[in-house]
């Protein structure tokens, strides 16, 4: 993999989110590993190859409604029709219809032959074996074509695509009953402090449980990971060196939390150094501004913050769009965003990008508004827990007033 240019120590302070988000971006080549696997097992995997479709999709021109197939380029005077059969879905009508003919037919029914159009069968008035069409209509109406969808030979699913329960769906419906994938990213994963405890310890004075790494835990299984947990490293340099040269060994992606600032205890950045580059290690946001970028040993990793919420606000901005690249996926996106109304003030300084925890609603008129979950902590785990979005506010932004339009990033789909 190639490895871009260390920025440069007076550079450090001013890389913005979405450089630094293009930086590491730039930085990341997808494995090489690939499997076979059955579709049933293909959810969240990513393609290898692209998937190019054996038949038409329909695969047979068909009524998209249930209602009357006939001839409507040239329709009687009275638009009076003789019912002479009926098509279902799975049995077609063994017959042609002729001018001033119809046959009554259901949704996905293939089309007889002599038809050209279905009408609904709520402006159809039946009579017996006849039936007379209401209001006036045209050619081609409720019929879908075969290969409308997808025509034969054409690519149905790109390399480098996530997989989603509607994309399992369509290989099935393709008769695909295989495809080649992606093996899964190896990352590997520990949390430096020699305050942390792993759950089942007593706690002593000062101590705190180690919730970083389950938060990891679960972020990267959401994301289909294989995981690999080195548990919690002691905060010094031999036992710092040893975890990140192993690490660097094992796994496609290492992440860590806590470490990265510039307290006399914090020696990740260094080792980096030592064990290959760091290209970065702060970012004009918050919170999350100690995060550091770099490799051990040709390694991808990410040192991430030690407070709780900055661990979950940076993976998202940075380290899943990196993971998945580095997984296979063709992606660079940002997590998605939009705007509403927010019916809190939101306090900020100009100077960085600020990603507030929120909680979106529906007012009295259904427009969707944004309000602030209150405390703002980085620290305060609770938050990402209860909040349902992040309220993204500029880099150049002094701050929100009720009623302003803010960007937003729900959880939904961020998590997934």
């Amino acid at each position: 993999m190639s490895q871009p240019a260390t920025v440069m120590q007076s550079q450090v302070s001013r890389l913005d989110v979405e450089q630094a988000r293009q930086t590491i971006l730039a930085d990341c080549s997808p494995i090489t590993g690939h499997q076979q696997i059955a579709v049933r097992e293909a959810l969240h995997r990513i393609l290898a190859e692209p998937v190019y479709s054996p038949i038409n999709v329909p695969a047979h021109t068909n009524s998209a409604v249930d209602g009357y197939a006939l001839c409507y380029n040239d329709p009687p005077a009275d638009q009076q029709f003789d019912l002479i059969g009926s098509a279902w879905a799975g049995t077609p009508f063994d017959g042609r219809v002729g001018p001033g003919q119809a046959v009554r037919i259901m949704t996905g029914a293939v089309l007889p032959d002599g038809a050209d159009s279905v009408i609904m069968q709520e402006e159809i008035e039946r009579h017996g074996d006849r039936i007379s069409v209401q209001g006036t209509h045209k050619p081609g109406e409720n019929v879908r074509q075969a290969g409308e969808d997808l025509a034969a030979g054409g690519i149905a699913l790109a390399r480098g695509k996530r997989l989603q329960p509607a994309d399992m769906g369509l290989l099935a419906s393709l008769g695909t009953g295989e495809i080649k994938v992606f093996r899964r990213l190896r990352v590997a994963f520990f949390s430096t402090g020699d305050e942390l405890r792993s759950l089942g310890e007593p706690l002593g004075k000062g101590e705190i449980y180690d919730s970083n790494r389950y938060t990891l835990l679960g972020m990267l299984r959401a994301l289909d990971m294989d995981v690999i947990d080195l548990g919690v490293v002691k905060d010094e340099p031999q036992s710092l060196r040893q975890a990140l040269g192993d690490a660097s060994h094992e796994a496609d992606a290492i992440i860590t939390t806590g470490g990265v600032s510039v307290g006399e205890a914090d020696y990740i950045r260094d080792i980096m150094q030592q064990l290959g580059n760091i290209n970065f290690w702060q970012i004009a946001m918050k919170p999350g501004r100690p995060l550091a970028y770099g490799r051990a040993n040709d390694t991808p990793l990410f040192g991430l913050p030690g407070n709780p919420v900055a661990v979950m606000v940076t993976f998202y901005q940075f380290v899943k769009p990196a993971l998945l690249r580095l997984a296979g996926m063709d992606t660079t996106s940002a997590p998605r965003q939009f705007k509403v109304k927010s019916t809190s003030a939101f306090r900020k300084k100009p100077g960085r990008t600020e990603y507030q925890r929120a909680i979106l609603q529906t007012d009295e008129n259904g427009e969707l508004t944004v309000r602030s979950f209150g405390r703002q902590g980085s620290g305060i785990l609770r938050s990402m827990s209860e909040a349902d979005c992040l309220v993204v506010l500029p880099k150049d932004n002094d701050g929100v007033k009720e009623g302003d339009y803010v960007e937003v990033q729900p959880f939904e789909g961020m998590m997934s």
